[in-house]
């Protein structure tokens, strides 16, 4: 079996258990644990503890994108996981800054990150772009492929504080892993396009369906062409579990609990999801 439980999410449920605007997500094979993203770090260790899970047992950490909502929990997560190896993008380590002028810019990295000092320790810390098994059977998809036309990164993401040079956000990457219901991919942000990843995974995979798709897809300012896109691509790869979180965007979730009503279920910090172990556990 595998499982994954919600760490740090903007809802919360459960007694003692904490929400914030960010995402974590600690993943178990049975044999293996990934920490995917550590939230803003106000919710991370707190429900961690809340819901039974000892950090100390992580095999790896991985970073979706360099924003401060998902790696501002790393610095109190590497204390406590000293073993796990460290996932990132190589540009996951920039300054970004977000703003529509340099009056209302304001940074959403973190000097953690910025500064690297997470690299001055023993810890083997991959910084790649390709994807990459960080244990055995779950896989990050490393940069993804920027290829229809309707997607954007879903904000104005610059890497100065002027806002003279806009972020691309290369960083951006998501994990994916087979099960015995099909393949599950997991989101931080989705800033390179929730359809563009699902493609990426399925042309890494080799398989067309993809089982179940959770986690932040940024959605808020999407186009009406954009999502009427999203949802015929969501049915091209015949979804059958889909939980929209974190920055997806209250409209657009309302719209996929309309357009999906037995397939959409919320990934509120707290929540424990699972998958019967696939025979074959290579993606």
């Amino acid at each position: 079996m595998i499982s994954l439980t919600v760490l740090a999410e903007n809802t919360a449920r459960g007694a003692g258990i904490l929400g914030e605007h960010g995402l974590a997500y600690w993943i178990d094979t049975g044999t293996h644990r990934v920490l995917f993203d550590t939230g803003q770090g106000l919710a991370l260790l707190n429900n961690a503890a809340v819901l039974g899970i000892d950090l100390v047992h992580a095999d790896a950490i991985v970073l979706s994108h360099g924003h401060f909502d998902h790696v501002g929990g790393l610095e109190a997560a590497l204390a406590v996981a000293r073993q796990a190896a460290l996932y990132l993008h190589p540009r996951a380590v920039e300054h970004k800054f977000t703003g529509t002028s340099p009056a209302t810019a304001r940074r959403i990295s973190v000097p953690f990150v910025e500064t690297e000092e997470f690299l001055h320790d023993e810890r083997r810390v991959y910084a790649g772009r390709e994807p990459v098994e960080v244990v055995p059977g779950i896989w990050a998809t490393g940069e993804i492929p920027r290829l229809n036309d309707y997607e954007d990164t879903g904000g104005p993401f610059f890497l100065d504080q002027e806002l003279t040079e806009p972020d691309p956000l290369l960083d951006d990457q998501s994990l994916f892993f087979n099960t015995g219901e099909g393949v599950v991919v997991v989101l931080g942000c989705a800033h390179a396009g929730v359809i563009n990843t699902l493609d990426h995974v399925a042309r890494l995979t080799g398989r067309g369906r993809i089982h179940t798709v959770l986690g932040g897809m940024h959605l808020e300012n999407a186009s009406p062409r954009r999502l009427q896109e999203t949802l015929a691509a969501l049915r091209r790869h015949d979804i059958q579990r889909l939980g929209p979180a974190h920055c997806t965007g209250w409209r657009v979730v309302a719209r996929f609990q309309q357009e999906f009503p037995a397939l959409c279920f919320q990934c509120a910090a707290g929540s424990r999801f699972t998958w019967a172990a696939a025979q074959d556990s290579t993606a």
